[in-house]
């Protein structure tokens, strides 16, 4: 099965550490809109990464369908709302632990 990996990027380095509340409420949807995937197994990993260039947000999906995963990803509030922008890659090799 194809892994794929999303990247969030915020709209400022320190996002994470200082949203705004309208911003919190929008990534509480943006949370609650992946939790399908999340409950089903087929996200792997799922969460806000802080590194030397501030947060962002990662994810790492297994999914039979790019189409569908990139059609859901464009209807996350994230991303309706101009919050952030996602990227989608794929993992080519690697690793994935076994279900």
């Amino acid at each position: 099965m194809p892994t794929y990996i999303l990247r969030l990027t915020s709209p400022r380095p320190d996002f994470a550490l200082n949203m705004s509340d309208e911003e919190r409420e929008i990534m509480g949807r943006h949370a609650a809109h992946w939790k399908p995937y999340v409950e089903s197994g087929q996200m792997v990993v799922f969460g806000p990464v802080l590194d030397s260039t501030g947060s962002w947000g990662l994810g790492v999906i297994e999914l039979d369908d790019e189409d569908e995963l990139r059609a859901f990803a464009a209807t996350d509030p994230v991303v309706t709302t101009g919050t952030g922008l996602i990227e989608i890659g794929t993992l080519l090799a690697g690793f994935v632990r076994p279900r």
